[in-house]
């Protein structure tokens, strides 16, 4: 690395640190313990984690795990650029240094899990199912989350731009678990 690379790097993991710390110290004085919005996202997070302890078909668990997993990585990959780029933002969170981890970690990727579980389990059609899941999350539970205040469009963003946020993170997601299910059919012959 060249002098003037060095310095302008040094510079924006600085800026970096600065921006972590006011995070936390804005978490710590209007998003910690004692506000009621700290709480609705300890529940996002904590109440699907249960509910899906309860509901996970145990034959299928690494199946849907899998699946689950995917969703949670490109969500918060997705979630975590649109934060980073004021597209969006959560004005209060469970924890300071990972913004929307109620979502990324727990309700979108339990919810996924469990529409993939069913449409499994019943022989229905995915996508049908993701695609209204997706449409609920983008015209139900985000503008739910805005008059909250919960969750903020920055940017000129609106809620079909969100429904294309969640079509592409399940399809995705649907597809690199089938390609791993491919590569693993493959294996066994």
């Amino acid at each position: 690395m060249n002098q003037n690379q060095q310095q302008f790097f040094d510079y924006v993991a600085k800026l970096q640190q600065k921006v972590t710390m006011l995070r936390a110290d804005y978490w710590e004085q209007y998003s910690s313990f004692d506000t009621w919005q700290f709480w609705v996202s300890v529940l996002m997070l904590v109440v699907p984690l249960i509910v899906l302890a309860f509901t996970i078909d145990r034959e299928k668990i690494f199946l849907i795990g899998f699946y689950g997993l995917n969703v949670h990585i490109w969500f918060s990959y997705i979630d975590s650029f649109g934060v980073r780029t004021n597209l969006w933002g959560y004005p209060y969170e469970a924890i300071p240094y990972f913004p929307s981890f109620s979502l990324d970690g727990s309700l979108v990727p339990v919810t996924f899990m469990l529409v993939y579980q069913w449409t499994l389990n019943h022989s229905k059609n995915f996508f049908l199912y993701a695609f209204l899941t997706s449409c609920v999350f983008a015209f139900i539970l985000k503008p739910i989350l805005a008059s909250l205040d919960l969750f903020v469009l920055n940017d000129g963003l609106n809620y079909f731009h969100l429904l294309i946020v969640y079509l592409i993170t399940f399809l995705f997601a649907w597809i690199v678990t089938k390609i791993f299910l491919l590569g693993e059919k493959k294996q066994a012959h």
